[in-house]
């Protein structure tokens, strides 16, 4: 494993007989640097970066106007690696950068987004300048936000098992100003890449399964294609075969450990035959 610490930041990885596919890792909003994951697509022979996106030297410590070019400039580096094809594996708020940073570099040849969000969502802790309020948006391109779905400040929070569920707070947000909603939409039909989503119905952090039919709606009516791989039972916690990801000891993650992993398998047969 070799670490990054210059422009592109992360981790990366290959195997003995890696070949020309390369694979960019996001974790979600917990900033983690999932090498781990990124380990299990090295096995099958893909070329991984683990990309650290924020949190890190001279990046913006929270998901405040991250630049998409940072996620351009990963598929830059595995470009110059000798990478012949470009998947992206992108988890949450992963998946939402993944999605959004293939609409606008057409290199990315597959997003597999797991537990993904079909709009764009305001940030999660501080930009750059250390301020995280008033609300912004999570990325920009151009150094221009993009549009952005407004947080609804009167939401009242939810319980499941103990801990806060956050899913009816962007289900709430979504009915409000259908105006800003609609310029939130991440624009998938822009995207030349084949397109994997993952989902489960009872995801309890946000409706991972709805923004899925979502993009897979708006994929199929603009004669584009995209794959839908479900378990109603699963949360928002994918596992795939061998990963023991704790739960958040903050919100809630929903499903089942049992359906989680089945999901995961799903997944895995379905990434690993993509690679």
């Amino acid at each position: 494993m070799e670490q990054l610490d210059g422009k592109v930041r992360g981790a990366f990885l290959q195997g003995v007989n890696s070949g020309k596919t390369g694979v960019i890792v996001l974790g979600g909003s917990s900033g983690r640097v999932d090498t781990a994951r990124a380990g299990l697509l090295a096995e099958v022979g893909a070329r991984t970066l683990a990309l650290q996106w924020f949190g890190g030297a001279n990046q913006s410590p929270g998901i405040c106007e991250i630049p998409l070019e940072t996620f351009i400039d990963g598929t830059d580096l595995l470009v110059s690696r000798g990478c012949e094809r470009i998947v992206m594996v992108g988890t949450s708020k992963g998946a939402e950068a993944a999605l959004l940073a293939s609409t606008i570099d057409q290199r990315i040849n597959a997003v597999i987004a797991i537990s993904p969000s079909s709009v764009v969502w305001g940030n999660i802790g501080a930009g750059v300048d250390r301020i995280a309020w008033p609300e912004r948006s999570s990325w920009s391109f151009g150094r221009a936000p993009l549009d952005f779905v407004p947080a609804d400040i009167n939401w009242q929070k939810e319980y499941r098992d103990g801990l806060v569920s956050y899913r009816s707070f962007f289900e709430r947000c979504l009915t409000n100003d259908l105006q800003a909603n609609r310029r939130a939409r991440i624009p998938v039909e822009n995207s030349a890449a084949d397109l994997i989503l993952v989902a489960g119905g009872s995801d309890a952090l946000w409706p991972s399964d709805d923004f899925a039919r979502e993009i897979v709606q708006s994929r199929h009516a603009h004669g584009r294609s995209a794959t839908l791989i479900f378990d109603q039972d699963a949360g928002h916690r994918i596992l795939f075969p061998g990963e023991t990801t704790p739960r958040s000891t903050l919100h809630a993650h929903g499903g089942t450990d049992e359906a989680d992993a089945r999901l995961g398998q799903k997944a895995w047969r379905a990434i690993a035959a993509m690679l």
